[in-house]
């Protein structure tokens, strides 16, 4: 039984770090490409989960609902709800420096939180979503283990967009409008189409790691969005992990849910009258881990190494011409 007990335990902590893994490469998309500070989040993580709950959930008169779509459906939602989401907001913020994109981003969050928790019509406002059904139901592989390999699927799908997006001459052009603007503008580049573009991109993949986590956890509530689950914690992934590196995004995202989930199993062994300080001590844990990241490896345990311009072929090539 505890071996079980174990293995169930291993796997649900496999699928929150997977499903966590796409919300930090999105945001490695926009901070770590081309240094867009979104604190937003949260936003497109909770539009990608409650559209991909509305179009899949059976129908109900608290809320919009009904459409029984298949999984993929729910997902593809989600992606395009959260693209039009973030294209709106891209445009509204693209022009804007990073403290000012923080503070706009920040406050466009939670008014996404606050619409969800009032508008019962359409998500059935703090009672939530319940019901939401996995991909596989009805099948031999509708199991805790094939929704891990579904998540699975997803990550590297998503680790392979981004990593050909940076080694690419757009992804290029992210990272030089991230060191030097001035001098990007100048080369002829539209900053605020790239900005943009990058936005987009980290929007669509936040949005879809929040249909995942809809389909994997079963239930939706505003509350699941707050700032410290949807925001702070991702953020604090990307700095561990090494923000530009998509290697470093995937190791941040399985180290620091390690250490939020070890620290809740420790909190859970405490006294009752002691247990609101235990959750409190563990979101202190998380900012001490921050700062001493920041103090002693600023660029994070696998720091960013841009690739190489030339290829290796072309390099050999111009190597015999100088030798003759």
């Amino acid at each position: 039984m505890e071996l079980a007990g174990l293995s169930s335990y291993l796997i649900s902590f496999l699928t929150f770090t997977g499903i966590y893994a796409v919300l930090v490469l999105g945001l490695n998309s926009q901070w770590g490409f081309t240094g867009q500070f979104n604190i937003g989040i949260a936003g497109f993580f909770a539009v990608g989960a409650y559209t991909s709950a509305i179009l899949t959930t059976p129908g109900s008169p608290a809320y919009l609902g009904g459409f029984g779509m298949p999984f993929v459906v729910g997902l593809a939602g989600a992606v395009l709800a959260s693209v039009l989401i973030g294209l709106v907001i891209g445009l509204i913020t693209a022009r804007l420096r990073t403290d000012y994109l923080a503070i706009a981003t920040i406050g466009i969050a939670e008014m996404i939180r606050l619409f969800i928790k009032n508008e019962d019509w359409l998500t059935n406002g703090v009672r939530g979503i319940a019901g939401i059904a996995r991909p596989l139901a009805g099948t031999p592989l509708d199991t805790p283990m094939g929704y891990l390999l579904i998540v699975a699927l997803f990550v590297v799908l998503a680790y392979f967009l981004v990593e050909r997006a940076y080694v690419s001459p757009w992804g290029r052009v992210l990272r030089a409008i991230r060191e030097n603007e001035p001098a990007t503008a100048a080369a002829g580049k539209s900053i605020a189409r790239f900005r943009l573009q990058a936005f987009v991109l980290g929007s669509a993949l936040m949005g879809l790691g929040g249909g995942l986590y809809a389909h994997f956890f079963g239930f939706l509530s505003p509350e699941a969005f707050k700032p410290l689950y949807g925001t702070f914690i991702i953020w604090v992934m990307l700095i561990a992990g090494g923000s530009g590196n998509n290697r470093g995004a995937l190791l941040g995202a399985l180290i620091v849910w390690g250490i939020w989930s070890g620290t809740e199993l420790l909190t859970g062994m405490l006294p009752s009258e002691h247990a609101t300080q235990g959750a409190a001590l563990r979101v202190l844990l998380i900012g001490v881990l921050l700062q001493v990241i920041l103090l002693t490896r600023p660029q994070g345990l696998l720091p960013e190494k841009p690739p190489r311009l030339i290829a290796k072929g072309a390099g050999k090539t111009q190597r015999n011409n100088r030798s003759s």
